[in-house]
């Protein structure tokens, strides 16, 4: 099954079938190739973008809608970031079989990790865009404030009643669009396709379970457990202004970055007046900063 999504210009969608549930996928071009992976909320659309001058570039582009986001099945299940990854796995050995080069946003970004530290043969290099340090926000890093009502919360959002009515108080596009206005830098970027393509997964009545699922299931391995087992040259590329993810959150891959002889190889780049999603923001800057990044790897 072949659908679009409506994006300008349109991408094209087809159905994969993972242990019984719809996965939704795009791919296009030929070459090398690579894997985006999207944050929390998004889907394949989120990627508009980047895909085309991508594909144009030299590669094979592959993006999924992860199990319960986007057009993908919603089933009922606890979620976790090992999930996706074997989402992954198994999407690579069927369809690309291949090393590619691994690009993630937010959550993407840690999963890129997980990728090339737990099956290294898939990967030949990773992009992170804002790269998350966990699912969710774990307790003994939040501040003291928030550390204290995080069980609690927790445990109010697992219920029955107080869970379904804070999902409603964000998955309208007025709180969308506010919640944009907060992690974009480019305020330009924040057009009405953006919230729809946002908002209509959120619609979908198993959407509340995927939601609160994310919120309170485990955080997932640290990148500071996972870097060390990573031997591919991975390229950081970094918003200034975003606000979950603050320029300290980066400080570990900035210190590997200054030192030539670290493993794995970084390369780290602040990109200014930009927040949490800068492919989507600035695609005119870091869409060349990916290829001309992967033409030096390959000159190397």
């Amino acid at each position: 099954m072949t659908t679009q999504v409506p994006t300008h210009p349109p991408i094209e969608i087809k159905t994969w079938i993972w242990r019984g549930h719809q996965i939704k996928y795009t791919v296009k071009g030929t070459g090398q190739p690579m894997v985006l992976i999207h944050g929390f909320g998004a889907c394949i659309g989120h990627w508009r973008k980047n895909i085309p001058e991508l594909a144009e570039a030299g590669y094979q582009v592959w993006s999924l809608d992860l199990l319960g986001f986007g057009d993908s099945d919603m089933p009922a299940i606890d979620y976790s970031l090992e999930v996706w990854q074997d989402l992954f796995k198994d999407f690579w050995e069927e369809f690309i079989q291949k090393p590619a080069v691994w690009v993630g946003n937010s959550i993407g970004g840690l999963l890129v990790l997980m990728m090339l530290a737990d099956h290294p043969h898939i990967g030949t290099s990773g992009v992170l865009l804002n790269s998350a340090g966990s699912m969710n926000i774990r307790r003994e890093e939040a501040i003291l404030p928030l550390r204290v009502v995080m069980g609690p919360m927790r445990m109010m959002m697992r219920s029955k009643l107080f869970g379904p009515f804070f999902f409603n108080q964000v998955r309208g596009k007025r709180a969308i669009r506010n919640s944009l206005f907060q992690i974009y830098g480019n305020k330009e970027a924040i057009t009405d396709e953006l919230v729809e393509m946002l908002h209509n997964p959120s619609c979908r009545e198993e959407a509340c379970h995927v939601f609160l699922s994310v919120l309170t299931g485990p955080p997932g391995p640290r990148p500071t457990e996972l870097l060390p087992r990573i031997k591919q040259p991975l390229l950081l590329l970094w918003g200034e202004d975003d606000p979950w993810a603050a320029l300290r959150t980066a400080k570990v891959y900035r210190d590997l970055s200054a030192d030539p002889n670290a493993e794995p190889k970084v390369t780290f780049e602040i990109i200014a007046k930009t927040g949490h999603c800068p492919h989507d923001e600035r695609p005119e800057i870091i869409n060349p900063m990916i290829i001309n990044w992967l033409k030096d790897l390959q000159a190397a």
